[in-house]
């Protein structure tokens, strides 16, 4: 296998519009879920998370169906949990943040599904250069023989369609969609893919606090598609009160990447958050959504 094409790789990006672009467009639902890059090897499976830590042991289920793949292949995709009919973000962050002793219990509880979105290797072939239309192709014909829990993302050029799916799945927690240039290259890194979603909040899962438990300062979380965590910016009083008593922890700390030192929580509790479209954003929780 090409040596570009060990993890990590770097994941292309998408930039928020306000409108549905027309033209040679490809048009996908957006999946709020956990971004992931399955790498089949000739010695194996890895699973790389956006941020380019492996998290193989999170997802034994998925390691186990991405067997069936050609050594040499690289998919791009989301990982999302279906309860109730409806994606679970709050449930694929539980499973993206199991041990492997914990993940084995939690992949019979909470089976994981991957609708992959790119194809960037075959073989030895790195196919990141090609335009879309062709890996899209590729993609198709090598999930198709296999079906769930790896599976293509629904994909149309037509945007009429694209404007149904819009308004249509939206109840079964789609919250918009994401528009890929058909005659486009994949490039990690930049934001190149556009994507319209329903609502400028998003929800959230809360991993951690600052300050005391009585009075947290800040919270942080994850978010859609993004392993590192986020903070927050600074708690109103009343939401305090409220967290404080929803809140637990084990009395130890760790630090997010940033260098914040935060206690860490269970992910049983999900918000709804804002976030400025400034070069360094500020997340703003919007309210709680309460414990799943």
């Amino acid at each position: 296998m090409s040596p570009q094409l060990r993890p990590p790789v770097r994941v292309a990006l998408a930039r928020s519009v306000n409108a549905l672009p027309r033209g040679k467009y490809a048009y996908e639902p957006k999946f709020d879920g956990h971004r992931l890059v399955v790498f089949r090897t000739e010695q194996g499976v890895q699973l790389q998370a956006r941020s380019g830590r492996v998290v193989t042991d999170s997802f034994p289920d998925l390691a186990r169906a991405a067997e069936a793949l050609p050594a040499g292949t690289v998919l791009d995709g989301e990982v999302v949990v279906w309860t109730g009919g409806r994606i679970d973000f709050a449930a694929v962050q539980k499973r993206a943040l199991a041990g492997r002793t914990r993940a084995a219990a939690l992949a019979r509880e909470l089976p994981a599904s991957y609708a992959a979105f790119d194809l960037l290797g075959t073989g030895s072939s790195d196919l990141r250069r090609l335009p879309y239309e062709r890996r899209r192709a590729a993609l198709v014909e090598l999930l198709a023989p296999l079906g769930p829990p790896l599976q293509a993302v629904p994909m149309t050029t037509d945007p009429e369609t694209a404007a149904t799916w819009y308004e249509s799945l939206r109840a079964a927690g789609v919250e918009g969609l994401v528009m890929k240039r058909l005659d486009h290259p994949y490039r990690g890194g930049r934001r190149d893919w556009q994507k319209l979603r329903h609502s400028e909040t998003r929800d959230a899962v809360v991993v951690g606090y600052t300050g005391p438990r009585a009075r947290p300062r800040n919270l942080v979380l994850v978010l859609p598609g993004d392993d590192t965590p986020a903070v927050s910016g600074r708690l109103p009083p009343w939401l305090q009160a409220r967290l404080a008593e929803l809140l637990g922890g084990d009395g130890g700390t760790e630090t997010t990447p940033d260098g914040t030192i935060y206690t860490p929580v269970s992910p049983d509790l999900t918000v709804e958050v804002s976030q400025t479209a400034t070069h360094t954003p500020v997340t703003t929780v919007v309210r709680l959504r309460g414990p799943e």
